[in-house]
């Protein structure tokens, strides 16, 4: 597919489906592109569609199918507006920083992320929940590659990567580092798991390496729990 160059190729572009629940034309809204003028389009449309499925399939879509609705808040963003986003101190990080992750089609590295929101988690945070309790359901659920917490909405990055880092940070309060990349969790799985012991039945698949599901939807799909 070649980058869109008329209203009815972006049409197109955003007809494509990336997963069960997600297709491609609810990622390309940009709140910087709408007010600037600046298109976010990818250059391209294959690489980002084939990294932004993985995307979706490996970790959007179990949030779906277990929390209900997931509204995403920052999806792609072609080079040319997250460049001008970071010259501009509008949030976002530089083109070439390791952990930038909604530039789906970039060249030299493999990754395709969002900045999403999850109302059944935002409302109980608004109420007192402590966003470490989310973070460790999602470590020990999917398999993630970063995950960065944001104030508001408790709103969260989230990233895909062929070879996942498995790191955890945040600018809620404790804010700072929860899990470095690739290190084991300093809080045993057992504590993990009453922590986020009430939340919705999993439905999906386990991560590489990852815990038991508490309260799966199949137990035959467990695997053995890890110790640490």
């Amino acid at each position: 597919m070649r980058r869109p160059g008329s209203v009815a190729s972006l049409e197109t572009l955003g007809r494509v489906r990336l997963s069960r629940y997600f297709w491609m034309r609810e990622f390309l809204y940009s709140e910087i592109g709408n007010f600037h003028g600046i298109p976010n389009l990818p250059r391209d449309p294959d690489l980002a569609i084939a990294r932004g499925r993985a995307f979706c399939e490996t970790l959007l879509d179990p949030l779906e199918e277990t929390f209900g609705r997931v509204f995403v808040r920052s999806g792609y963003r072609s080079p040319e507006l997250n460049r001008f986003g970071n010259e501009n101190g509008l949030n976002c990080a530089r083109n070439d920083n390791p952990l930038e992750c909604h530039i789906w089609d970039h060249e030299d590295m493999p990754v395709a992320g969002a900045s999403i929101v999850i109302p059944w988690f935002a409302d109980r945070h608004d109420a007192g929940r402590d966003w470490r309790d989310l973070a460790w359901w999602l470590h020990d659920h999917l398999d993630y590659s970063e995950i960065n917490f944001f104030p508001k909405l408790c709103a969260f990055n989230i990233a895909w990567r062929p070879v996942p880092l498995r790191r955890i940070d945040s600018y809620v309060a404790p804010k700072g580092s929860l899990l470095k990349a690739g290190a084991a969790p300093d809080v045993p799985l057992a504590e993990r798991q009453r922590r986020y012991g009430d939340f919705p039945p999993f439905r999906g698949r386990v991560p590489e390496g990852g815990a038991v599901r508490t309260g799966g939807a199949s137990a035959a799909l467990d695997r053995p729990g890890e110790t640490s």
